[in-house]
């Protein structure tokens, strides 16, 4: 099997809320498609789909009911120190939670996270160690 990451499934308590944290949060258009009832948004290589938290659990044979820790976060990495500073406090202003503030972390970078509606954990990180590619065009700090 070959190492890759194609598709990230959130379910989600309000889809139309969710949409809207994404949209005006984050700044991300969703992709137009014939697909009632889930949201699919087209990242660097990959989707983002928010689906019903019910639906999901259905469509995988799971339980819906529960809560508490997320055994994952997601991660948008920058390419530096400021960048997180500048994007963590551009997304608070916008009504994400800030759950941790950026600081220096001990595995070499600098981080901080914030969460959605739903709860799920996304990290802003500049990791000196995996830094990502640089844009086409002129450098830009926002997260779309």
């Amino acid at each position: 099997m070959e190492q890759r990451l194609t598709l990230i499934t959130l379910g989600v308590r309000n889809l139309q809320r969710a949409r809207e944290f994404y949209q005006n949060v984050f700044g991300w258009q969703p992709i137009e498609k014939d697909s009632e009832g889930i949201v699919f948004f087209q990242l660097n290589g990959m989707q983002l789909a928010l689906f019903p938290q019910e639906s999901l659990a259905d469509d995988a044979g799971v339980s819906p009911e529960g809560s508490g820790f997320k055994k994952f976060s997601l991660a948008y990495n920058v390419r530096s120190e400021q960048e997180v500073d500048e994007l963590v406090a551009e997304l608070e202003e916008k009504g994400a939670t800030v759950l941790k503030r950026p600081e220096k972390v001990f595995w070499g970078g600098y981080s901080s996270y914030i969460s959605d509606p739903d709860d799920n954990l996304w990290e802003i990180a500049y990791n000196p160690f995996l830094l990502p590619d640089e844009p086409k065009g002129h450098r830009h700090t926002s997260i779309h």
